[in-house]
């Protein structure tokens, strides 16, 4: 019997973290185990996903399936966007490049800014009173 390649990595962004899994298909995309469109609900975040896929003409060729736990929605399809670049380099090495130019690779260290203390937040102050 043939092994399936199964290629598993994960993908950070903001408080979300995906792991995904990528294995030679014919392009399905599953997250926690419901069609991504139906987890997605904004476009913009379906096309965030297939970014890397597209670019790479990798979007028929390999099954992806995801496990995302945190954070929002934005950062949730980020964190799968970074772990989908990551597979892929696994996948297929000679990719590395072309993914790198184009900032798949980089994980985006923003992050929220904790609240100070006699603060409202991270940088507004309480209102101040003359009397």
């Amino acid at each position: 019997m043939e092994e399936i390649k199964k290629f598993t990595t994960v993908g950070r962004r903001k408080e979300s973290v995906a792991r995904v899994f990528l294995m030679l298909g014919k392009g399905d995309i599953m997250v926690n185990h419901k069609p991504y469109d139906k987890y997605f609900i904004r476009e913009t975040d379906r096309l965030i996903i297939k970014q890397p896929l597209k670019l790479t003409e990798c979007l028929a060729k390999y099954d992806v399936i995801a496990n995302i736990s945190g954070g929002g929605l934005n950062g949730q399809a980020g964190a799968l966007r970074h772990g989908i670049s990551r597979a892929l380099i696994l996948a297929e090495p000679e990719l590395r490049d072309l993914l790198r130019k184009n900032g798949f690779l980089t994980r985006d260290p923003r992050a929220k800014e904790r609240k100070k203390y006699g603060q409202k937040g991270a940088r507004k102050r309480f209102q101040w009173t003359k009397r």
